[in-house]
């Protein structure tokens, strides 16, 4: 198999596992018996614990020099952390059982991030248009969950997680063998980077329009249950905002180039903004089937600018371990802390919580806005 494909083969099993875990994990966790702040309260965990593994897993992989081998331990760890869950099903334990899954299946992301941005350097591929596998497999995911959730009981959930992490450790082999020079245990660490005003607007827009997701990602799915939505239905919702993503994503080679990685970080912040406000208004479905577009915005744009801002500023020697500082910072304590809360605003306000959101938008996207102005595009300099 060509580079491509490998690459590609496993972004699709690690997103086809996310487009089941994302929209529907919540359900399950109603299922055991679970109220909404208890919900919160466990995928709080889950990204709240990336401000410790990812930094960590970021270091090794930095001192190792390679990123092989570490994705297929940790694939293959996934599978077993997820597999508890089958054993333990009251909150402490299913607590636990989450804390250990995400240690392991979190640094995945990040890394297979570098790993394709160092593999396609020096072969003049596009990111993107092998990242929008794992959207078309988040899309084909979440609409065959929609399905089955509304066919079996919610224990379907744990069979289609744990089918799909079978498959990312297998292909996790298929990764190809890149290796940069080991950093050793000395030089600049990526904390240093947070003394950087630059890098500190990069975090603060990009944690700001990432917490904006937290109602969405927590409880869109038991708001639209409740509001009469079939689950097939559901999974559509869910499915169509990734389909707007993978549009953007095949052409995100001319995007970046035209927008450029900070702007894209902007639009993202501004379209948050409609789409949060939108949803607070109401659960309509046309309402509902317009603004889903804008997931390419809201996320798309985002996490695109994200990596070309990345790839451009992260200093020599330290690429792993600013990824994971970001992915630490943005999609774990940022988020986690709001969705702690979120459950609370969501039982006090119901989809009005959705409009707070648009506010953590507003701002995001007066910090991207400065950001634009000051970053000149360059690696960002860190104290030795």
């Amino acid at each position: 198999m060509t580079l491509s494909v490998r690459l590609g083969l496993y972004y699709a099993t690690i997103f086809g596992v996310i487009g089941i875990h994302l929209p529907f994990f919540p359900l399950w966790l109603k299922a055991q018996g679970f109220d909404a702040g208890q919900i919160g309260v466990i995928l709080s965990a889950m990204f709240l614990l990336k401000i410790v593994t990812n930094p960590a897993v970021g270091g090794m992989v930095d001192r190792r020099g390679d990123r092989r081998r570490p994705l297929i331990f940790f694939s293959a760890a996934s599978f077993v952390a997820f597999a508890l869950y089958v054993f333990w099903r009251d909150f402490w334990s299913v607590l636990a059982v989450t804390l250990l899954a995400t240690a392991v299946f979190a640094p995945v992301v990040p890394v297979s991030d570098n790993l394709t941005l160092l593999a396609i350097r020096a072969r003049g591929l596009d990111y993107g248009r092998i990242r929008l596998w794992g959207s078309i497999a988040f899309i084909a995911t979440s609409m065959l969950g929609g399905r089955l959730v509304g066919l079996y009981p919610p224990d379907v959930v744990l069979v289609l997680i744990l089918c799909g992490l079978g498959m990312m450790a297998l292909s996790a082999v298929g990764l190809p063998d890149v290796r940069t020079e080991a950093a050793g245990r000395r030089g600049p660490p990526a904390w240093e980077l947070l003394r950087n005003p630059i890098f500190l607007l990069f975090v603060g827009a990009t944690s700001l329009n990432q917490m904006s997701h937290s109602i969405y990602y927590g409880f869109a799915t038991i708001h639209w249950e409740a509001a009469g939505l079939p689950s097939w239905l559901i999974g559509g919702l869910w499915a169509e905002g990734v389909v707007a993503e993978v549009l953007l994503f095949a052409w995100s080679g001319k995007v970046v180039a035209r927008v450029g990685a900070t702007r894209l970080i902007l639009v993202a912040c501004a379209a948050g903004v409609l789409r949060w406000a939108v949803m607070g208004l109401g659960t309509t479905l046309p309402a509902l089937a317009a603004v889903q577009i804008l997931h390419a915005m809201t996320f798309g744009c985002a996490h695109l600018g994200a990596m070309h801002f990345m790839q451009r500023a992260a200093p020599p020697g330290l690429s792993v371990r600013a990824q994971t500082l970001y992915t630490s910072l943005t999609m774990g304590i940022a988020p986690g802390l709001s969705m702690l809360v979120s459950g609370q605003l969501y039982e006090a306000a119901g989809g009005l919580a959705f409009a707070v959101m648009a506010v953590l938008s507003l701002i995001g996207a007066l910090l991207a806005r400065l950001l634009v102005a000051r970053w000149d595009g360059g690696v960002l300099p860190i104290s030795r």
